[in-house]
């Protein structure tokens, strides 16, 4: 719908900068001109960028149309599984635990082909269940594959349910409707301050769906001259300012260096107990995205026809 409104219709006349749905949409604006390629050296902070961003860096196709920059990352995250430690007693560190007996009716997925089936089939390559090249890019028989692994754990009365929406999957886990269940991390967090409950969000070993948001600046922005605003806006996006805080209230990944410094620099920011919470996210993350099975999210694989009518399947299972 967003491609659709800035590419065919009055996007571009009512917006200067947009930001996606990760994972291939600066591609498609990119390629029809909706979003122009921005220059870096204006913005200040550009130099606090994870590496990953750099040329041949792991997601430097995330931010680039051949080969030019067209976006700016602000927030990402490696997608986990939270589960109640209060019940579990235990630190879980696979997906295996979604398809585990032992939570069964008791653990959910979020209801959207990407991240679920990304995750399942990450799950299921590196565990060496399935032979799987790319979970994030997938051929219609390993689609399949994942698919029907998916229906055998529905009809065995393994999930819950699957999840929609924000205050739907923070409600399934403060509710304790669930124990594990795939989700981002403000879901996690929020879950936990509702309930009172220890749930964590855990390092799976198999590896995790990465993903992230980008602003970009559209064609009809720059034509109206807002570039500077929207250079401005981007040093904010990119300085360990907004890094700690992003950290503290949603629990998302910064995308710049510098943050335990500014952290260190600034300790009437925040007190004691949030500093070393912001930290411990932090680490929690580099640990994530360091591991081998990751994935980046890919929100148009090239046989996304064949996701959509398996994913229907599961649906109706």
């Amino acid at each position: 719908e967003a491609i659709q409104k800035m590419v065919v219709g009055d996007g571009n006349k009512l917006y200067d900068a947009m930001t996606d749905n990760g994972g291939g949409m600066e591609d498609a604006l990119a390629s029809q001109k909706a979003i122009v390629p921005i220059d870096t050296s204006k913005i200040s902070n550009w130099k606090n960028i994870l590496p990953i961003y750099n040329e041949g860096g792991a997601a430097a196709s995330t931010i680039r149309h051949k080969g030019k920059v067209v976006a700016v990352p602000y927030i990402s995250n490696a997608d986990s599984l939270a589960y109640n430690h209060s019940e579990i007693k235990a630190d879980l560190d696979s997906w295996a635990a979604l398809f585990d007996a032992q939570f069964k009716g008791r653990a959910a997925m979020q209801n959207d082909f990407g991240p679920t089936l990304t995750n399942t089939g990450i799950y299921l390559k590196q565990s060496g269940k399935q032979d799987i090249v790319d979970p994030s890019n997938m051929t219609p028989a390993e689609v399949k594959g994942v698919c029907q692994f998916l229906i055998e754990q529905k009809k065995k009365g393994q999930f819950r349910t699957f999840w929609d929406g924000f205050q739907n999957g923070v409600s399934l886990l403060s509710s304790e409707e669930v124990l594990v269940s795939s989700c981002w991390e403000p879901v996690q967090i929020v879950a936990g301050k509702k309930s009172g409950k220890d749930i964590r969000y855990g390092t799976m070993k198999e590896g995790h769906q990465t993903w992230n948001n980008v602003f970009m600046l559209t064609a009809g922005g720059k034509k109206r001259g807002q570039e500077e605003a929207y250079y401005k806006l981007m040093d904010v996006y990119l300085s360990p300012w907004f890094g700690a805080r992003t950290l503290a209230t949603f629990g998302f990944a910064p995308q710049m260096q510098g943050v335990n410094e500014y952290l260190d620099a600034n300790p009437n920011d925040f007190d004691e107990a949030k500093r070393k919470l912001i930290k411990q996210r932090l680490a929690n993350k580099q640990a994530r995205y360091a591991i081998k099975g990751n994935s980046w999210q890919n929100v148009f694989p090239k046989h996304i026809r064949e996701y959509q009518d398996w994913w229907a399947r599961v649906q109706a299972a």
